[in-house]
């Protein structure tokens, strides 16, 4: 494909496209390529993608064991779809999964298959937990992301996408998150998560809150559309006693962060608690579409039909999701994601120290954020700036124009977001830091 010809292709997928695409605005290239971490367009150019599909390719592009596996099964004319009948690929999966899942949840986990999409497992969650509580509340989190259907968007903190949608799911109630930075209660540091858990546990026990006692909590530990935003241990754990003991299902919504990604195989892990429920998607399916709920048994009532989705027995997906976990494993990827998170956040400390316009250096794991600030604005009480999504985005755009996809998101869409495959090398590493840091000097 020529340059006037990749133009065209662009100019023409943009003009047919709805006005809510997104990832499309700031990476106007026509991708074609893939092999790991790295993508060409049709114009030849190569880029380091930390990106990963939003986290979804925890093995980076066309892995040869998954490709491999996936190029077998497609030749033994096995189906491809089976709706919820058992195959041998969903077999080998669920031994795969629940193999990867901590041992005292997984002896008790039942699994829904949903719809393709995160979403979905999100919508399935509400609807069982309403229905095995006979509740009809839910409460999330101030910054939560957790999809963009109907229901699953009521649980969503951007208002963006919910000021023009009337009559979402009613009785959602959102509570503060433990946003460090930008402390909901002023505070910061220890004093700040101890503010925030007596606050949820006044709010959940106050009989003049005006909130009914929530069938569910959904809660991200750590949040990734929001702006990449950790949630420190002894709060998850604080949570997770306070919901224990007022008897409410703790929904932990591991899409972005399952499978290593956070350098444990799933981010709740790092708190070393055990909730209710986990919804999986992303990087579960190898790169395919796949999404599913793991929950207690005892709160497995539905009756038969409660759930359902035409794609939820995605074949490919299940070989492609086993295939990835077995890798995961067997390189030991959540170590590496571990160690090599270590070594990334130190050299973007390094960064922040050289740059006045980045507030705030977080992340665990393979999943970094940098938020980008105004350093001649006011600060706070806490000495944090207003957030600049204007520039942010200027520097994502030359990080493209220097070979490096990575995203935006957060507060005012002021937050870098950096999610490398977990194959990263070292080298692409030191590449993918200089190039960040490059953008940054150009934006000066």
């Amino acid at each position: 494909m020529t340059a006037t010809t990749a133009d065209e292709a662009y100019a023409f997928v943009r003009s047919r496209e709805s006005s809510a695409r997104t990832y499309a605005r700031s990476v106007d290239r026509v991708l074609q390529y893939g092999n790991l971490a790295r993508v060409h367009d049709t114009e030849g150019r190569e880029y380091l993608d930390c990106l990963s599909v939003a986290g979804t390719l925890a093995l980076g592009h066309n892995h040869p064991v998954v490709t491999e596996r996936v190029q077998q099964f497609l030749a033994s004319g096995q189906i491809q779809q089976a709706l919820d009948l058992t195959t041998p690929a969903k077999y080998e999966f669920l031994r795969t999964l629940y193999d990867q899942l901590p041992p005292a949840f997984a002896a008790t986990a039942k699994v829904q298959f949903c719809g393709p999409a995160g979403a979905d497992a999100t919508e399935a969650a509400v609807k069982l937990f309403k229905t095995a509580t006979n509740r009809r509340t839910v409460v999330a989190f101030h910054g939560a992301y957790h999809g963009m259907t109907a229901g699953a968007l009521s649980l969503t903190g951007n208002l963006v996408a919910k000021t023009a949608v009337a009559s979402l799911m009613p009785d959602v109630h959102f509570l503060p998150y433990p946003y460090d930075y930008r402390c909901p209660f002023g505070l910061g540091g220890a004093a700040g998560v101890r503010a925030g858990l007596a606050y949820i546990e006044r709010v959940l026990t106050d009989p003049e809150s005006g909130i009914t006692r929530p069938a569910a909590v959904f809660v991200e530990a750590v949040q990734g559309e929001g702006g990449v935003v950790p949630a420190p241990p002894e709060w998850l754990r604080g949570l997770r006693e306070i919901t224990r003991r007022l008897d409410i299902p703790l929904v932990l919504d591991e899409i972005q962060t399952g499978f290593g990604r956070t350098g444990t195989m799933f981010a709740f892990e790092a708190a070393g608690i055990e909730p209710d429920a986990v919804l999986l998607s992303k990087a579960v399916g190898g790169g395919y579409p796949l999404a599913l709920v793991l929950y207690h048994e005892r709160y497995d009532v539905w009756q038969p039909g409660a759930h359902a989705g035409t794609f939820r027995g995605n074949q490919v997906a299940m070989v492609a999701g086993a295939a990835t976990m077995a890798v995961i494993k067997s390189a030991d990827l959540v170590t590496k994601a571990r160690t090599n998170g270590e070594r990334i956040g130190a050299a973007l400390r390094v960064l922040a120290r050289s740059r006045p316009e980045i507030g705030d250096v977080r992340g665990r794991g393979l999943m970094w954020g940098v938020e980008v600030i105004d350093p001649d604005a006011p600060a706070d009480a806490l000495g944090s700036r207003p957030g600049d999504g204007e520039r942010a985005r200027a520097i994502k755009r030359r990080c493209l124009e220097h070979g490096l996809i990575v995203e935006s998101g957060g507060r005012h869409g002021a937050v870098l977001r950096l999610l490398p495959p977990l194959v990263i090398s070292d080298r692409e590493i030191d590449e993918m830091i200089q190039k960040l840091e490059k953008a940054f000097v150009d934006c000066g």
